[in-house]
C-alpha cells in the first residue's frame, strides 16, 4: 500500500505540476507579459512545485529531515543524474551568460546551505531572507535577461516544450483566462494531493523497513520531485536543446535553496546535526563543485563528463544507502 501511495504521489505531483505550469504560463501570456518574463519565472518556479509542496507537506506533518533531504537531494541529483543523463544524450553547450550569471550563485547557494544550519536548524528570519533573495534574483535575471536574444528565444523554446509536456500530460487547452485559470487552480489542486500522498507514502515506507527519513528524502523524494526537470530535460537534449537544459538544472538548484527550503522552514522546524558536516551535505558540495568546473566558461559539455557525473552519483546512492 506504501508503493502503491508514493507511485500515486508522483502520478499526481507530474500531471498537477504540468497543469498548473501551462495554465499559469498561457494565463501569464494572455495578460500581456512578455515571453521571456514568463519562462523566468512562471515556468522556473513552475517546475520546482513539486519540492516546494512536498517540502511544506513534510515540515507541516513534523518530518522535517525528508523535508530538508528533499532540497539536498534534489540538488545533487539535479547535477549528477539529470545532467548527465542530457549530456549522455546529446553534448550540451554552456552559455557565456550561463557560467558569467547562474554559476556564480549556484556556488553561493551551495556554501551558504551548510553555512545556515551550522547551529543545527534552519530559523525564520533565514528562511524570511533567503525569500527575499530568491526574489531580488528573479529581478536581476528578467532585468539582465531582457538585452538578450538569446535569453527571449531561449524562454520561447521553453515556452513551447512545456506546452508539448503539458500536452502529453493531458493539460486541457484554453483560450479564455477564466478557463486558464481554473486549469492552473486544478493543477494546483491536483499537485497538493500528489504531495501529501507521496510524503504519507514515503513516510510510513521508511518507517516500515527501518529506513530514517532523511535517506527517504535524500533518495526517494528526491528522485520523485525531480521528475518534471528530468521530462523537460530528456526532451529538451533530445531535439537538440541540451543548453536550455542544463539552464534548468542550474536554475532549479538555485530556486531549492532560495524557495524551496525557506518555504518548508516556515512551514515547519528543519534541523540538522549542529556544527557536523554530514556525509550528504559534504555531497551536495562536492557535487556542486565538480558542477561550477564543468559549467565555468563558454563550452560544450561532453559525454565523458557526463559519464564522471553519472558515477559520482551512483556512488553516492550506493554510499548512503550501504551507511544507513
Amino acid at each position: 500500500m506504501n508503493l502503491v501511495m508514493i507511485a500515486g504521489g508522483l502520478m499526481l505531483l507530474y500531471f498537477g505540476a504540468e497543469w498548473l505550469v501551462s495554465g499559469a504560463s498561457r494565463l501569464a501570456l494572455s495578460l500581456r507579459i512578455s515571453q521571456l518574463t514568463v519562462g523566468l519565472t512562471v515556468v522556473a518556479y513552475g517546475t520546482s512545485a513539486p519540492e516546494v509542496v512536498v517540502g511544506i507537506a513534510s515540515a507541516r506533518s513534523g518530518h522535517g529531515d525528508v523535508a530538508l533531504g528533499n532540497v539536498i537531494g534534489s540538488n545533487i541529483a539535479n547535477l549528477g543524474l539529470i545532467l548527465a543523463l542530457v549530456v549522455l544524450v546529446r553534448p550540451a553547450r554552456v552559455a557565456k551568460a550561463l557560467s558569467a550569471r547562474e554559476v556564480p550563485v549556484l556556488a553561493a547557494t551551495t556554501i551558504a546551505l551548510p553555512l545556515m544550519l551550522v547551529d543545527g536548524r534552519l530559523g525564520a528570519r533565514e528562511c524570511a531572507a533567503l525569500l527575499c533573495v530568491a526574489l531580488g534574483y528573479t529581478v536581476w535575471m528578467v532585468r539582465a535577461a531582457r538585452s538578450s536574444e538569446t535569453a527571449v528565444a531561449e524562454a520561447r523554446s521553453e515556452l513551447a516544450r512545456e506546452a508539448e509536456l503539458a500536452s502529453e500530460a493531458g493539460a486541457p487547452t484554453g483560450v479564455t483566462r477564466s478557463r486558464l485559470a481554473a486549469i492552473a487552480l486544478v493543477g494546483l489542486g491536483v499537485l497538493l494531493l500528489g504531495g501529501q500522498l507521496f510524503v504519507t507514502g514515503a513516510v510510513a515506507l521508511a518507517r516500515s523497513i527501518g529506513m530514517s527519513e532523511k535517506l527517504v528524502g535524500l533518495t526517494i523524494v528526491a528522485i520523485g520531485t525531480s521528475l518534471p526537470e528530468l521530462a523537460t530535460g530528456l526532451l529538451a537534449a533530445r531535439k537538440g536543446h541540451s543548453d536550455i537544459a542544463v539552464g534548468n538544472v542550474i536554475g532549479s538548484n538555485i530556486f531549492n535553496v532560495l524557495l524551496c527550503l525557506p518555504a518548508a522552514g516556515l512551514a515547519g522546524p528543519l534541523r540538522s546535526p549542529a556544527g557536523v558536516i554530514t556525509p550528504d551535505m559534504a555531497a551536495l558540495v562536492v557535487m556542486s563543485a565538480l558542477g561550477v568546473i564543468v559549467l565555468r566558461k563558454e563550452r560544450t559539455i561532453e559525454r565523458r563528463e557526463g559519464a564522471a557525473l553519472l558515477a559520482c552519483y551512483v556512488a553516492f546512492m550506493v554510499f548512503t544507502i550501504v551507511k544507513a
